[in-house]
């Protein structure tokens, strides 16, 4: 977020009243004040950045329902907690990209949807602002989905991919499939056989490493890390074909366990307290679109066969 608003909108100085207009360098601001001054109820922000704020706070901070304009022209519009993004929310970027779902602590988590520029979108999980969980990417261009499980923002582990005709079953690995898999068709036939993934021969190795560090800006490098293994194309090993049969197919994507933090709990014993007065509780001491996994060229070109077994 840009600057917290200068250390979370400290005082400036006011008129006189429970209401006034600040002056730099805090930024100017008309709205309702509590007691002590500080910015409280509804107001409008204009902080020293050229950023803009148009919302509820409490005791200085942003929180309630409120919007955030950007001077790039990013916009969140949606739910705070004590000056950062918290609860439901849109995101609009300014590449016309979206998120639209669940924030928590100025970052993405729980279930939300990302709109990519390029008509992509993954709708899924989400943890400490990468897509982590089960989940849906559906790539716009070619009308495949991809659903599985994520890790840090990559595919990762059991998935399904849903063609236009056919499906693949089988496991990925940073995005790629990998391993023992199975292509079904109609829920009749099945092809079995595995992926392996190979280093691609038009693919400059020598100068990779060098162009990538002179190319990389200060957000690259976690957006690389997202992205397919550069220079790795995955090959389909077909071994057999039998009938469909649901107990021959790889095992199913499984939602990830999420472990809470010790201030996620303290947040919930907070909420059990002030509001049903729970008492003697103690507490012990984280936008690019994903590339397909499979290139077109290497996309499995089924031959006419004749099942007949």
């Amino acid at each position: 977020m840009s600057d917290e608003e200068d250390e979370d909108e400290e005082k400036g100085e006011t008129g006189e009243g429970g209401e006034g207009k600040e002056i730099y360098p805090y930024g100017e601001y008309e709205g309702g004040r509590d007691d002590q001054l500080d910015r409280h109820g509804f107001g409008s922000a204009l902080l020293p950045n050229g950023d803009i704020y148009e919302g509820e706070y409490h005791h200085g901070k942003r929180h309630g329902k409120g919007m955030y304009c950007f001077k790039n022209g990013a916009r969140y519009i949606g739910m705070w907690r004590k000056g950062l993004k918290h609860g439901k929310g849109d995101f609009l970027y300014p590449d016309g990209s979206k998120y639209s779902g669940d924030w928590r602590k100025d970052l993405k988590q729980g279930q939300g949807t990302y709109y990519f520029p390029n008509g992509d979108t993954y709708e899924g999980c989400w943890f400490k602002g990468l897509r982590h969980g089960l989940g849906t990417y559906t790539y716009k261009a070619c009308n495949v989905a991809h659903y599985g499980t994520w890790t840090n923002g990559r595919m990762e582990g059991p998935g399904i991919v849903n063609y236009p005709y056919f499906r693949y079953h089988g496991s990925f690995h940073k995005n790629l499939p990998i391993g023992v898999g199975c292509f079904t068709f109609d829920a009749k036939y099945m092809q079995h056989g595995f992926y392996i993934n190979m280093r691609d021969p038009a693919f400059d190795y020598v100068g990779a490493e060098e162009l990538e560090l002179e190319g990389r800006g200060a957000n690259q490098e976690e957006n690389e890390y997202r992205e397919n293994p550069r220079g790795i194309v995955p090959i389909w090993r077909a071994r057999s074909i039998t009938e469909y049969k649901t107990e021959l197919l790889p095992p199913e994507p499984v939602p990830l366990p999420v472990k809470e933090s010790v201030e996620s709990m303290i947040d919930i014993i907070d909420y059990l307290q002030k509001q049903y007065e729970v008492e003697g509780y103690q507490v012990e001491e984280e936008h690019k679109a994903t590339p397909s996994p499979v290139p077109a060229e290497l996309e499995v070109d089924i031959p006419d066969i004749d099942f007949d077994i």
